[in-house]
């Protein structure tokens, strides 16, 4: 029992510890959107910012056009999230239920295409946008974030269908159930957990990404949120931090906002329809 004891406050402890470990970078990054110029120059900074203040956030949005940027990762990442999604489901539940040659060789490609960088393809990447007319085009980064969070996605949704037991359809089916009537009562709700955390994956990693943006966009009128973050940065890289940390830490509110009003539904829908009526 003793050695029980030791070895969960051993488990909470390392828990504690890491949490720590995780949360301390963004608890500096907003001490430091608080802090006057005076207290970022100091040669011994403070955990705490001694005299609050929102000039870096005003400075912020003086300097950049961040909301226009938000905006326009907003609908790259829904718009990717939501296509994701719709693909990957129908996909994903053929892939499991029918497992067949093809079925294995999506799955090969799934894990294969994760080792490949985004070095690699941006070029053929760019070509084919380019003739495509979708260079420098909201549209286009879209496509580009489905393509790339389609084989994660779909890899994610395939163990979701599994953990779903085929005999519950079978139980439908005998009861006079229809295919499509299946998926609707029995299927989806079970499924509406993974679906919601592939979708908020798919999302976050296209709010966060840079380097896809970084090359496809052009204008600044068309630039996302990462994107215009590089701008705080001087011409010889020298950052402009108060309003740099500014801009980051509310750059980061929306996948903080989007996981808490989703985290329940992920955790909480998991038995939802099974039971049989």
């Amino acid at each position: 029992m003793r050695t029980s004891r030791r070895a969960r406050a051993g488990q909470y402890a390392a828990l504690l510890a890491y949490l720590v470990f995780l949360a301390f970078p963004f608890l500096w990054l907003v001490s430091t959107a608080f802090k006057p110029a005076r207290e970022l120059a100091s040669l011994h900074p403070t955990w705490l910012p001694q005299d609050p203040t929102l000039d870096n956030f005003r400075q912020a949005f003086d300097e950049q056009p961040l909301l226009r940027a938000a905006s326009n990762s907003l609908v790259a990442a829904l718009g990717a999230a939501v296509i994701a999604v719709l693909i990957a489901t129908p996909m994903a539940y053929v892939m499991a239920r029918h497992r067949t040659r093809l079925a294995k060789a999506a799955t090969g490609w799934v894990v294969v295409s994760q080792a490949f960088p985004f070095v690699l393809v941006i070029i053929p990447l760019f070509l084919v946008l380019k003739n495509l007319h979708l260079i420098n085009s909201v549209g286009g980064l879209v496509m580009v974030y489905v393509v790339w969070a389609l084989p994660f996605a779909l890899w994610m949704l395939v163990g979701y269908v599994r953990a779903v037991p085929a005999e519950m359809e079978e139980a439908a089916a005998v009861d006079g159930a229809g295919k499509v009537r299946t998926l609707v009562s029995i299927t989806a709700p079970l499924l509406a957990p993974g679906i919601v955390a592939t979708a908020l994956f798919a999302f976050i990693s296209a709010w966060n990404e840079f380097f896809f943006a970084l090359v496809l966009l052009k204008t600044p009128e068309k630039q996302t949120l990462p994107v215009v973050l590089t701008h705080f940065l001087g011409a010889e890289g020298v950052a402009d931090l108060g309003p740099l940390a500014a801009a980051a830490f509310l750059a980061t509110i929306p996948s903080l906002v989007v996981f808490a009003l989703i985290q329940k539904r992920i955790t909480g829908g998991m038995l939802a329809g099974a039971v049989k009526s």
